[in-house]
Order: structure tokens, then sequence, then C-alpha cells
């Protein structure tokens, strides 16, 4: 008898994978001052963290951003291809990949300033040669669409897509400067948001997370599912009218840099594999508990890492 293996759900990330330079000083200088950093690091980031979470779990991932040409390229496209995420297109010879200086004081303060790159554009054609088949997940990027040359291509290529495609949409910090008619666009397509804590609060006005995922739920399709990223607490799930928090890991926190990106890349695969929604957000909290542990963007747990840690805690 002939048996028909049924294909692997992937993700399409559509965002932007950039390169952290991260510096560690004693504090900021005054302005026009100046200070030396105790250390340097470059390490890619941005988008990067999400896939890396999916891939480690066991997820195949497409990147369907925008790389460029030149040194921060060359950086993104190197890491990309060391987790095995699969390239949806060629470097882009117009220019280079974006990066951000993060500046870490002896506090842990972290202060932020990004230069975008190639990764804030894209255009219909190339966006029209990627067909995600039905069962697949695109992961759409609040960034994406607060930049002014990638919105609207990115929401009509959405609007062609089969209706089965999951959208996933995380609206990050710059929520407030997306053009409403463009998140109006968006809010009815998505099927899984995910936002973390102050996101929630200051999109919403409300300081009950309860509260603000009933309102974030109200804007979306009835059969949308809408995750809040509470810190150690876990997360907060809103799916069908009932809402309930689902309980995190207690750990000790060293580096709290991209946790946020290690719990909706797990949430994503173990979603993709057949997890329920209470089960997925378990292994997401576990995963954000075990990234906050490690220093550095990208440190989310392998699979087998992630079973270990679940498996030490008592859950199957």
């Amino acid at each position: 008898m002939n048996s028909t293996s049924v294909p692997i759900p992937r993700l399409w990330h559509t965002g932007q994978a950039v390169v952290d330079i991260v510096m560690t000083i004693d504090e900021l200088p005054a302005p026009g001052g100046d200070t030396i950093a105790q250390s340097t690091s470059y390490e890619v980031g941005g988008g990067f963290n999400v896939m890396a979470a999916a891939r480690r779990y066991g997820m195949p991932v497409v990147y369907a951003g925008k790389h460029g040409t030149g040194p921060m390229g060359d950086r993104v496209r190197d890491a990309l291809v060391s987790e095995g995420i699969v390239l949806a297109s060629a470097a882009d010879p117009d220019g280079d990949s974006g990066f951000c200086v993060a500046l870490i004081d002896e506090q842990g303060e972290r202060t932020f300033i990004s230069q975008v790159g190639i990764e804030g554009h894209v255009d219909h054609e190339t966006l029209g040669a990627l067909s995600p088949p039905p069962a697949d997940w695109v992961y759409i990027s609040g960034y994406s669409l607060a930049y002014p040359g990638k919105a609207d291509p990115l929401l009509d290529w959405l609007d062609t897509l089969d209706e089965t495609v999951s959208v996933v949409f995380d609206p990050g910090p710059l929520v407030a400067r997306i053009d409403r008619s463009a998140l109006q666009r968006l809010l009815p397509r998505i099927t899984l948001w995910s936002s973390n804590a102050d996101e929630t609060r200051g999109w919403t006005g409300l300081a009950d997370l309860s509260v603000g995922v009933e309102a974030i739920a109200s804007r979306l399709a009835e059969s949308a599912t809408v995750i809040v990223r509470d810190g150690p607490r876990g997360c907060w799930l809103r799916r069908l009218g009932e809402t309930w928090l689902v309980e995190g890991f207690s750990t000790v926190a060293v580096d709290t840099n991209g946790a946020g990106d290690a719990h909706t890349g797990v949430l994503i695969a173990a979603l993709a594999e057949g997890s329920s929604l209470p089960d997925a957000c378990v292994r997401a909290n576990a995963a954000a508990a075990i990234a906050v542990s490690r220093r550095g963007p990208a440190t989310a747990p392998t699979r087998t890492e992630l079973e270990a840690f679940l498996a030490m805690h008592g859950v199957n």
C-alpha cells in the first residue's frame, strides 16, 4: 500500500534580519561626550531570533525578507544558513542589510540606535514569486508595517494567500507608528496575535492584561488567538471567548533580550506540529525561561534542551 506523506508546515518570516552591534558601557555619555566600551560583539538579531527559535524546535523556516550586499548582509546570510534557514531570494545588490547599535550600561539598561537597510523595503514582484501552500505559517512584524516601503506590498501579498495559511502578527514596540489603515487591513487576517505586556498596555491603554487581551481579541476575527507574554508569570491566552494565564517557569534571568522571540518561535513551531494551544504555550514559556538564563539575543534552546527542561520540571 502506498502512503502519502503530509508536508511539514513551514514558517515564512517576512520581517527583518539585521546585525546587532552590542556594546557594554559604564553609562551613557552626556550629549557631546564620549565613553569607551568594555566589550563589543556582533550578533545577528531582529527577525533572526524568531526564525532560529522555530528552526531549533524542528520547523522548516524560509526567510522571505531582503538581505543586502555588504558586510552586514554577509553576517546575516551566514547566520541564517548556519541555522538551516532557507533564503527565499538572492542578496539584493542595491544596498546592505541594516544594523542596530545596542548600548548596555552597568545597570543592564539598553539603549538602541538603529539604521534601516535594504530589509526595510520590498516590492510586489519579489513577494509575488513566493507562494506559501495551505497549512504553512506567515510571520508579520510590526516593524514591517511601520516601514513605508514595505507595508503596502506586504499587505497586498497577504490578500493573495490561501485563507488556510496562518498569519502570526507580533506588533513590537512600534505599533503606535503603524498607519491606522494598514493595521485595519491586517487585523481581520490575523490567526495569532503575540505581544508582550508593555506593548499590550501601550496599545490598549489598559493596565490589567486579562482585560487587555479581551480588547485585542475584539478587534480580530472570532477564530483568532491572542497571546500576551507576561515575563516570568507566563502568558495570557485568549481563545473563543475564554481567557486564562498559562503559568511560566522560575529561572534566574541574566539577559531578557530575545526572550519574547524565543517564545513566539517555539509557540508557532509547536502549534504547526499539532500541539494544543495550552501545551504550545507551556513549551513557549519554557523556551523563554531558558533564553533569559543565557546572554545574547538568539538564545532559544534546541528541541533536546527544551525537552530536558520540561522533564526536569515534571512536564511531559
